[in-house]
């Protein structure tokens, strides 16, 4: 089981990693045919015994250019994907951002208390979501819906669509080993990120003299 968990958890950050790469080199390819023309269009003007090749080499970056016009629809598909893996993915490296100030003031049966509590909500808010969009989905599907300029690589509207649903029931997945491990003692809910926390860490990683002389 272990192991299992392990290797999801390298997928997860790979499937991560993916379509971050993808979104950045998607955008670059499309800016850089979309400017890289010109060059050789002024090329052509300030060298005229080479225009003939000059012009051709721009009119290819040029119509494969206008061509492209699948690669925002495609850049924010793997945008959406990226959002609802990173949910799963927050919740397990503790990325969200935690508004527990007053919490923090209970006591530690209590705080614990709360974590159950807060977790069983949010555990069904996922539960609900992925319900939800998984009739989505499948009316998506039934439709049998193209994708705005991606349709012509037969991608659908359900296929990008279908992230929705599988990201909630990664969260839930997430959310019930915080809710176990809350029960056992071994965690305190789902650890969100303290920022006031870590900018404090940081001054002090910067200004290690004065944070010391700042002590009574």
């Amino acid at each position: 089981m272990k192991t299992l968990l392990n290797l999801w958890n390298h997928l997860e950050e790979g499937l991560v990693a993916l379509f971050l790469t993808a979104m950045t080199l998607i955008t670059f390819v499309y800016v850089m045919f979309n400017n890289l023309y010109v060059v050789f269009y002024a090329g052509a003007d300030a060298f005229p015994a080479l225009e003939t090749p000059l012009f051709a080499v721009g009119d290819t970056l040029l119509d494969v250019a206008q061509a492209m016009t699948w690669s925002s629809a495609l850049t924010r598909a793997c945008f959406g994907w990226l959002i609802f893996l990173g949910i799963s993915y927050g919740i397990r490296t503790g990325a969200h951002i935690g508004v527990d100030l007053l919490v923090r003031t209970f006591s530690a049966p209590l705080r614990r208390a709360c974590s159950i509590f807060v977790l069983l909500i949010v555990l069904g808010y996922a539960v609900l979501m992925m319900v939800s969009s998984y009739d989505w989905v499948a009316a998506l599907h039934g439709a049998g819906l193209g994708a705005e300029d991606l349709d012509e690589f037969h991608v659908m509207q359900w296929h990008i669509a279908m992230i929705v649903p599988l990201g909630f029931a990664l969260v839930i997945v997430r959310l019930v080993e915080a809710f176990v491990l809350t029960l056992r003692g071994e965690q305190n809910g789902l650890q969100m990120a303290d920022e006031a926390a870590d900018a404090l860490k940081l001054a002090s990683d910067v200004h290690p003299d004065t944070s010391k002389e700042s002590r009574p």
